[in-house]
């Protein structure tokens, strides 16, 4: 494995080479008060003014010019040019001045990432051509009232990111009072996404204007760790397991791989690097037992943990109940270290004979903000010689330096992320509300709110993590068509299964949700 420095590693995955540039770019803001501090103003077409020099004079760092990255909104443009691919019965197109809705038929509500796309080009056409009439005034043919209102919703909140990043604060401020109004973490998927980025545009001017007590959700939470979290089992996690297709898909994509790898081994050692309720090894135990012509002697399974060494012992008790069951020969260990940095070779117990497979599930892109901590954790997993690593990682860009860059891709990820959830699960069930409030806010505030070594949260594609790996000296293997039909199969199995998506990136496979990336699983061994 090549040996990497702490600037190597942070560069390798870290943001990608973006040139930020500069242009005017003023979104004029609402001077209608009725806007701003009446929740039952109705918005669809609301008067519009340009804000006088003296309603924005009292903000905080504003200049006489707006820099605003170019790369920004090459984001909402790559976003935007999708509209002729969709699939479905109406398409979205823009047309010379305005996006409209070309209808081939009007009972097909449009998804929260068409809503998304129409918002961003409409963001684009205006600000690009400083457009002295605000968009709210145009027409929205082939749109209907909902998606209208959403469509404007979302233009607020784009609005409302640019002031923050313009240091337009007061500004934002009145944005996000309107957008607080008009949303709800109760709502339709949009309303949720944009209540929660409201909350974390609150903290981030909270954060940057030195205030200490800032009136937001944030403040409530700064002790919450998402990456801790997520290792313990909780009723909210078990919920979207068993309610969202994703969870299940990938890791029975996973384990299909895993079976595949270890052949007819007597003696299987599974590495997992965040356990959580081990559920995916009950699914690993029957697939092992169902093997013919080769007994299993011994399955191990060793969970890695930094924290919540109590609730894993839960989990090693539950499936060693499961294993008896099935009269499987079964161990769990536990290898408990402060951080990953303090992980050796000789903290596992390794036999002569037994086959190895390491398994990682959103595990690797919390050690980004860590990269010795991620090093080492490389250095050892080489060290065991497994026959094969497993990885399901976030597809997504959260790792930009640039804010708005990482606001717009945060807005169409967790919209798309919403959306799938709208499909599978009641918007006044218990635990999605906790969910979304715990660890999707959380994620959300994290990446727009924080920044340099306070942002823990930083999910990259896999073209990055393609190139992380072969650098640590590993070569990616072909996911087989079972480990894809597996994934399939499961998703067959949900009401409107048909909407999650599946694409080969290479070797690897991403798993979607009406053709937006959400995950990505890969296969890897060391050379």
């Amino acid at each position: 494995m090549q040996d990497f420095t702490f600037e190597e590693i942070q560069d390798l995955l870290g943001h990608t080479d973006e040139h930020q540039r500069s242009m005017e770019f003023a979104f004029d803001g609402f001077q209608d008060d009725r806007m701003v501090y009446d929740p039952q103003y109705d918005a669809v077409s609301p008067p519009h003014q340009a804000l006088t020099e003296e309603s924005t004079k009292h903000d905080i760092g504003v200049k006489k010019e707006y820099p605003f990255s170019l790369a920004a909104f090459e984001i909402l443009k790559n976003h935007g040019n999708r509209f002729k691919r969709l699939t479905g019965r109406r398409i979205v197109e823009a047309n010379n001045d305005i996006t409209t809705l070309n209808e081939v038929a009007a009972d097909r509500k449009l998804s929260t990432e068409e809503i998304l796309r129409i918002a961003g080009e409409r963001f684009i056409q205006y600000s690009s051509q400083q457009a002295t009439s605000h968009p709210f005034q145009a027409s929205f043919s082939g749109l209907s009232y909902e998606e209208t209102k959403n469509v404007e919703l979302v233009e607020l909140l784009l609005a409302s990111a640019e002031k923050v990043e313009n240091q337009q604060y007061e500004s934002a401020r009145r944005f996000l009072n309107l957008c607080g109004h008009l949303s709800s973490n109760t709502g339709n998927p949009v309303q949720r996404v944009v209540y929660y980025l409201c909350e974390a545009l609150k903290e981030k001017i909270g954060k940057e204007t030195g205030e200490i007590a800032w009136k937001g959700k944030g403040k409530n939470h700064r002790s919450f760790d998402v990456n801790k979290a997520l290792v313990v089992p909780d009723a909210p996690k078990l919920a979207f397991h068993k309610g969202l297709p994703f969870s299940q898909a990938e890791k029975f994509a996973g384990i299909q791989a895993i079976v595949e790898k270890v052949g007819e081994a007597k003696k299987v050692h599974v590495i997992d690097i965040r356990i959580g309720n081990g559920v995916q090894w009950t699914a690993l135990m029957q697939a092992l037992v169902s093997r013919h012509d080769c007994q299993l002697e011994l399955l191990k399974i060793t969970a890695i943990v930094t924290s919540s060494k109590h609730a894993i012992e839960e989990t090693g008790k539950w499936l060693s109940n499961f294993a008896s069951t099935m009269n499987i020969p079964f161990s769990f260990k536990i290898v408990m270290v402060p951080n990953m940095s303090d992980l050796k070779e000789d903290l596992f117990e390794l036999d002569a004979d037994e086959t190895i497979a390491v398994y990682s599930s959103f595990t690797l892109s919390g050690m980004i903000a860590q990269p010795t901590q991620l090093e080492s954790l490389m250095r050892v997993i080489r060290g065991l010689h497994p026959c094969v690593m497993v990885v399901t990682e976030v597809e997504a860009n959260h790792n930009s330096p640039v804010f708005v860059n990482r606001f717009i891709e945060v807005l169409f990820f967790f919209g798309t992320f919403f959306d799938c959830v709208e499909a599978f699960m009641e918007r006044d069930e218990p635990n999605r509300l906790i969910f979304e409030e715990l660890y999707c806010f959380e994620a959300m505030r994290n990446i727009v709110a924080f920044e340099r070594e306070e942002r823990k949260i930083r999910h990259v594609k896999i073209d990055v993590w393609r190139a992380f790996f072969e650098r640590c000296g590993m070569e990616e293997l072909e996911l087989s068509l079972s480990s894809t039909y597996q994934a399939k199969l499961v998703t067959n199995n949900f009401p409107f299964g048909s909407s999650c998506t599946f694409d080969m990136d290479g070797k690897c496979l991403l798993m979607g949700w009406k053709g937006s990336p959400i995950q990505s699983l890969s296969v890897w061994k060391f050379l």
